[in-house]
C-alpha cells in the first residue's frame, strides 16, 4: 500500500512539474530541461530518505530496500524523461 501511494505522489509531483513547464514555456525556452532536472533531483531526494527511513527505522536491510527504491524512483523518472523526449 506505502508503495502504491509513494508512486501516486511521484506522479502528482511529476504532473505539478508538467503543469509549471507549460506555463513557463514561452517566457523561458529551456523550461521543459529544467522543470524535468528538478523532478528528478527532488524525487531522488524523496526516495532516497524514504529508503533511508526503511533501513533506518522500520528495520529492513539495505538489500531488501534497494529494489523498492529503483521501483519507486524509475518508474516516474522514465515517465518524466519520456514525457520531455516525446511530448514537451
Amino acid at each position: 500500500m506505502r508503495t502504491g501511494l509513494f508512486l501516486l505522489a511521484g506522479f502528482l509531483l511529476l504532473g505539478v512539474s508538467v503543469i509549471m513547464t507549460k506555463l513557463f514555456a514561452q517566457a523561458f525556452p529551456s523550461a521543459s530541461s529544467w522543470a524535468t532536472g528538478a523532478f528528478i533531483a527532488a524525487w531522488l531526494a524523496l526516495t532516497s530518505f524514504n529508503m533511508w527511513v526503511g533501513v533506518t527505522r522500520a528495520g529492513y536491510s539495505a538489500g531488501e530496500e534497494f529494489p523498492v527504491f529503483l521501483l519507486l524512483f524509475g518508474i516516474p523518472a522514465a515517465t518524466a524523461i519520456v514525457l520531455k523526449w516525446k511530448f514537451i
